[in-house]
C-alpha cells in the first residue's frame, strides 16, 4: 500500500462512522386499544382490525328435517285375500302386475266345504218348498172343519223353521261370495276391490284353508293373494321424541330414496301414533305419498324431509360465538373498530351457524372471525402487542 493511499482510506472510514451515527433507533409501536368493561376499541390505524370479520345476524328462519321411514302398501287401497274354506287350487286367473277389476276372479278352489254349503242350500229351499205346500194344505182343511187348530199351528211352526233354515244356508253362502246354483263344490276366490296383484302366494294344485296363515311359520300371515295400487303409497316414518312439536297431520313432505337417486316424490303426513315403541322409544308417523311412476317399492327404505318453522332468535356463523364457563358470548360491532361483549343463549347448530336465542337481534354485526382475539385483548390489554 502506498502513502498516498492511506489519507483516503481514512478518508472513507470517518464518512461511514458518520453516517452510522447519525441514524436514530427505529420503533414499530402499534396504537394500544381502549377496554373499559366490556368495550373495545381499536384506533383506525391498529393492525388488529385487520384480523377481525363480521356477519350480520340473521332471523332464524324455516328449518329442513329429515328422517328415516319404509314405504308400505297403503291400507285403504290393499286387501289380503285368504281362502275362506278349505280346499285344493284347481286354476288360477291372474299373475303378478295384472290389472284387477272388483269381484274380478284370482283363484278357483275344489272344496269339500263349499260343497257342502252349496248342498245345504239346495236342501233348505227344497224343504222350504215343501213346508209352505204343507202349510197351505194345512190351513185349507183347517178352514174347512177337517183338521184341528194344533195341526194348523204345527204346520205353521214347521213352515218358519224351513224358511230361517233356508234364510241362513244363503246367508252362508253370500258369505263365500257365492249365489245359489248347482252343487258343484267349485269355490271362485274374488278380489272385493280393483287394483293390481302385487304378492301371490298360491300355485296350482295346492291345498288351502281358513287357517293357513297359522299352518307353519314359513308362511306364517301369508295370504294367498294382494292386490294394491302401487300408485298410493304410505310411508312410516321413525321419529325421535324431540321432533314431535314440529310434527302434525297436513305437513307436506319430501321422500327421497338411494334407488332413485334423481327424483324425489311428494307426500304429506296424515297420522301420528299415540305411543311410543317400547325398543327403539321412537314414535311412528305415518305419510301418504304418490308414486305414479311406481318407482317406489314397497318395503323400500328412504329418507324423510320436511319443513318446520324454526325457534325463534337468530342465526351466526358459529366461530362468532365462544364459551367461558358455562355462559356464551358474541362481539358486536358498535361502530368500525368498537365492539361490545354480549352474553347469549344459544340453540342448535347448522350448516355452519348456530341458533342465538336470546341477547341478539335481526340485524345486528357480530364479529365471525377473531372473537377470541377481542376476549385476549379486554382481559390483558398491556399484553394485546
Amino acid at each position: 500500500m502506498t502513502s498516498r493511499s492511506l489519507p483516503f482510506l481514512a478518508a472513507s472510514l470517518a464518512l461511514l462512522l458518520a453516517a452510522a451515527c447519525s441514524r436514530a433507533p427505529v420503533h414499530d409501536e402499534s396504537p394500544d386499544p381502549a377496554v373499559k368493561g366490556d368495550r373495545v376499541v381499536f384506533p383506525a390505524n391498529s393492525p388488529q382490525r385487520a384480523a377481525i370479520a363480521v356477519a350480520v345476524a340473521e332471523r332464524h328462519g324455516a328449518e329442513i328435517h329429515h328422517l328415516s321411514g319404509r314405504v308400505v302398501w297403503d291400507e285403504d287401497a290393499t286387501v289380503r285375500i285368504y281362502a275362506p274354506v278349505a280346499g285344493r287350487v284347481v286354476s288360477i286367473a291372474a299373475t303378478l302386475g295384472d290389472r284387477i277389476e272388483a269381484d274380478a276372479p284370482l283363484v278357483r278352489l275344489a272344496s269339500p266345504d263349499f260343497g257342502q254349503a252349496q248342498a245345504d242350500a239346495r236342501k233348505a229351499a227344497a224343504d222350504l218348498l215343501l213346508a209352505q205346500r204343507t202349510f197351505a194344505r194345512t190351513k185349507d182343511l183347517f178352514e174347512h172343519g177337517a183338521l184341528a187348530r194344533k195341526d194348523l199351528e204345527a204346520a205353521e211352526d214347521a213352515h218358519a223353521a224351513a224358511q230361517a233354515e233356508q234364510q241362513r244356508a244363503m246367508a252362508r253362502l253370500k258369505l263365500y261370495g257365492a249365489a245359489d246354483g248347482d252343487v258343484d263344490g267349485l269355490f271362485t276366490l274374488r278380489s272385493p276391490i280393483a287394483g293390481t296383484l302385487v304378492e301371490k302366494n298360491v300355485n296350482p294344485g295346492q291345498e288351502v284353508r281358513p287357517d293357513q296363515q297359522l299352518a307353519n311359520a314359513s308362511q306364517l300371515f301369508a295370504p294367498l293373494c294382494i292386490v294394491s295400487d302401487p300408485a298410493h303409497l304410505r310411508v312410516l316414518i321413525d321419529s325421535p321424541e324431540r321432533e314431535l312439536a314440529a310434527l302434525h297431520p297436513g305437513i307436506a313432505i319430501t321422500i327421497r330414496s338411494a334407488a332413485v337417486a334423481d327424483r324425489s316424490f311428494n307426500g304429506v303426513i296424515d297420522g301420528i301414533s299415540d305411543a311410543l315403541d317400547a325398543t327403539t322409544h321412537m314414535v311412528t308417523v305415518r305419510g301418504r305419498v304418490e308414486n305414479p311412476d311406481r318407482l317406489l317399492k314397497a318395503e323400500m327404505f328412504v329418507t324423510v324431509e320436511f319443513t318446520a318453522m324454526g325457534a325463534p332468535g337468530v342465526d351466526v356463523p358459529v366461530k362468532a360465538v365462544f364459551i367461558k364457563g358455562d355462559r356464551h358470548f358474541v362481539y358486536v360491532e358498535e361502530s368500525p373498530g368498537a365492539y361490545v361483549r354480549h352474553e347469549v343463549e344459544i340453540g342448535a347448530d347448522h350448516d355452519g351457524k348456530i341458533l342465538v336465542r336470546s341477547g341478539l337481534t335481526a340485524g345486528q354485526r357480530v364479529a365471525a372471525e377473531g372473537a377470541l382475539m377481542l376476549e385476549e385483548v379486554r382481559t390483558n390489554p398491556g399484553g394485546s402487542e
